[in-house]
């Protein structure tokens, strides 16, 4: 009898977390960078500069980092967007590419146009590993002292550029 009481409030209290749980949106996992400094890296430029690229070369502006990779195919759906973003010259964009080889991905921004002030090239994945990334798309938005203030998993949308990260560019340009 105490058992079958035992594993029906064991089972009513799954049932609860069960619950809860599909009420969340998945795409508003908290990261634990929030708050943070970005993580520290130099990477060589996707473009085949001499010249490494490091977050602490933008130290003084607010910057996005935006992942992708070639072969992406939520990447290209936010793409256009990150276009036209980039003609607005509001805020500076840098890509991380992913996982990705340099040709492809140098082929990639021929092809559909290249909003990013400059990319690098994370062939390996351990940067994209320091910054939380599971999955691409991901954009950081990175303050003036390179902290992160915000993290979006997946496609950027017109909705999230505007009500999210272009007014909390603004207040960080203050």
């Amino acid at each position: 009898m105490r058992r079958g009481v035992l594993l029906l409030v064991l089972f009513a209290v799954l049932m609860g977390f069960f619950a809860v749980g599909l009420t969340l949106n998945p795409r508003e996992v908290p990261s634990p960078l929030i708050g943070k400094p970005a993580p520290v890296f130099s990477l060589p430029r996707l473009d085949g500069a001499v010249q490494t690229f490091a977050p602490q070369d933008m130290l003084g502006q607010v910057w996005l980092l935006n992942v992708w990779a070639s072969w992406c195919a939520p990447c290209r759906q936010e793409h256009s967007l990150l276009v036209e973003l980039s003609k607005t010259r509001l805020v500076p964009i840098l890509g991380l590419d992913y996982k990705d080889q340099r040709n492809d991905g140098l082929e990639w921004l021929h092809e559909a146009g290249d909003p990013y002030t400059l990319s690098v090239s994370d062939i390996q994945g351990r940067v994209s590993v320091d910054y939380g990334v599971y999955g691409v798309p991901e954009t950081f938005v990175i303050d003036k002292k390179g902290i992160i203030r915000f993290k979006q998993i997946g496609v950027i949308t017109q909705e999230i550029l505007q009500t999210t990260i272009l007014p909390l560019v603004k207040e960080l340009n203050g």
